[in-house]
Order: C-alpha cells, then sequence, then structure tokens
C-alpha cells in the first residue's frame, strides 16, 4: 500500500471532486425521469449515509409540494403495511443486506428504484428502474462522493436549484483546516429541515473516520438538552440557516459555534475535509476505518 493511500489518498480525490460530481448528477437528473411522479407517496431508503440522504431527500421532496415522502432505515422500513406508491433505495454497492431483504420481501408489490453507485451490483435486477452514478462511486470505505452526488441528483429532481452549492464547494473542498479544529475533542452538528439529515451524516463521518465523540440534532432541539455538552475546545456546527437566539446561546457556553454563510451541502463538503486532516493528523487511515467495511453483508446465520 502506498504511503498516499496510508494518509486517506483515495478519500482525499473523492471528498475534493465532488462539485464536478454533482454538476455530472445535475445534469443527469434534468436529462431522466427515472423518480416517483409528482404526488406519489414515496418511501426512501438506505443504511447508514444513505439512510441520512434519504432523510434529506424526503423532507426536501415534501417541502417542494411533491407528495408525501418518508425515509426508513432498510432494516426498520414497514413499507408492506403502509400505502405508498413507489419505493425509492440509496445504496452506493447494491449489496447492503438490508435494502436486498426489504426488496425481496415487497416482492414487486409496488414500483422500485435505485440510485447505486456500482451498476454491475445484484440489486440492478431487483428494481424496476437504476438511477446510476458509477462516476460517484468510490474506493474509501468512509463515503463521501457518492453520498452528497445522490443527494444532488434528488434534490435537482425536485426542482431545488444547487447553483451555490457547487460554486460554494470548489472552496470548501479544499479549505485549510485550523488548528482549533484538528485538536478539538467534540462535536456537535445541527441541521434543519432537509439539512438535518446533513448533520447526521457530518456526525457519522467524523465517527467513522475519527473515532471521534461526534453528536447531531435538530437544531431547534438542541437546546433541549444536548447543548449541556457545550463547553471550550467543543465545537458546534450549524448546517444551514440557524434558529433565532442559538448563536447567544452559544457564545454561553465557551465552545466554539460555526455557522457559515455558504450552501449546507457545500457545508458537508468542508466537514469532509476537516475530517480527513483530523484523521491524517491522528496517524488514521480513512479509506480503511476499523471496524467497518465498505458494504455490510450480512451472514445467513446472523
Amino acid at each position: 500500500m502506498s504511503d498516499n493511500t496510508q494518509l486517506g489518498y483515495h478519500m482525499d480525490i473523492e471528498l475534493t471532486s465532488q462539485p464536478e460530481m454533482w454538476e455530472r448528477a445535475i445534469a443527469q437528473a434534468k436529462a431522466e425521469n427515472l423518480l416517483p411522479a409528482d404526488g406519489a407517496r414515496v418511501a426512501v431508503v438506505g443504511c447508514g449515509t444513505s439512510w441520512f440522504m434519504a432523510q434529506s431527500y424526503a423532507t426536501a421532496r415534501e417541502a417542494a409540494g411533491k407528495g408525501i415522502t418518508d425515509a426508513f432505515a432498510a432494516s426498520e422500513a414497514f413499507i408492506a403495511s403502509r400505502d405508498y406508491d413507489v419505493l425509492v433505495a440509496i445504496t452506493r454497492s447494491g449489496t447492503t443486506s438490508e435494502v436486498l431483504a426489504l426488496l425481496a420481501e415487497l416482492d414487486g408489490s409496488i414500483p422500485t428504484v435505485a440510485v447505486i453507485g456500482d451498476t454491475s451490483s445484484p440489486i440492478v435486477s431487483k428494481v424496476d428502474q437504476v438511477v446510476e452514478l458509477p462516476y460517484a462511486d468510490e474506493e474509501s470505505v468512509v463515503q463521501t462522493r457518492f453520498a452528497t452526488t445522490a443527494l444532488a441528483y434528488l434534490l435537482t429532481s425536485v426542482g431545488v436549484d444547487l447553483t451555490d452549492a457547487v460554486a460554494d464547494a470548489r472552496t470548501a473542498v479544499t479549505a485549510q483546516t485550523p488548528a482549533e479544529l484538528i485538536d478539538a475533542e467534540q462535536f456537535t452538528f445541527l441541521g434543519r429541515g432537509w439539512t438535518v439529515g446533513l448533520a447526521h451524516e457530518a456526525a457519522l463521518k467524523m465517527r467513522e473516520a475519527v473515532q471521534g465523540w461526534t453528536e447531531s440534532y435538530p437544531a431547534m432541539d438542541y437546546r433541549h438538552g444536548p447543548i449541556s455538552i457545550a463547553a471550550p475546545n467543543r465545537v458546534t456546527w450549524m448546517l444551514g440557516e440557524e434558529p433565532e437566539g442559538l448563536a447567544g446561546d452559544m457564545v454561553r457556553t465557551g465552545a466554539l459555534y460555526i455557522n457559515n454563510q455558504v450552501h449546507p451541502l457545500a457545508e458537508l463538503t468542508r466537514i469532509h475535509r476537516v475530517t480527513l486532516d483530523r484523521a491524517r493528523a491522528r496517524g488514521m487511515n480513512p479509506d480503511q476505518p476499523r471496524n467497518l467495511t465498505r458494504s455490510v453483508i450480512l451472514s445467513d446465520e446472523a
């Protein structure tokens, strides 16, 4: 293994390439008609990172007036007992056990769409429509560009303009990480509306790559208890528009409060950069984090 890979070389290339990947996905979404029609009742599923992207898409689709949309972890999705018109599954590898098990359980009872990175995966033959994003697939175990590229496609499909996101991300992916973020003891990420999923994803990235103490919450709920952990040498990071009064409350905690005036999707790429830099500073390789594999494939005995 090369020295570059030991330092997170794959993740570095993959996170830096996100603006380009988004542009491709935006153009692709505008040229295709593979996702549920306006008014359809939609369930969106995924595991881990893909579940959080499902949350963001579901909230954005409903907010755009496109129809009832619910997001589930694939292992906890009660699709058969509810009146959904379409299931959308997000999966980078197409081999995740819980997603494949859910599709088998549904057995063609409702139309299905898969948003995938690996177009040779078994899921292709198990769904009715496939959104193919092979250019966004990754070698690193820790996801960055597939997740955000899938979300860029999905957001575009419901009319969200991501022009500012692409522009902001070009700066964010190469921004220098200050020492106070490298050395911080703890991070909490906050979101509102569709950015709550981004906050959960930001926290997951840092747990995976840095094995760090991270938490995530809807921003309005943060002051109902979780703010108690805010303190000096800890960070609270808001993605999107902050609730009134939150900045003032954060000053009193002594924690570093971050709320940059950039597009929330671009801000997630900034967090990817901080995560990679923190992992490198600790001698960790986010391409191959502890206890994780690229796809979770459960044995029959599990």
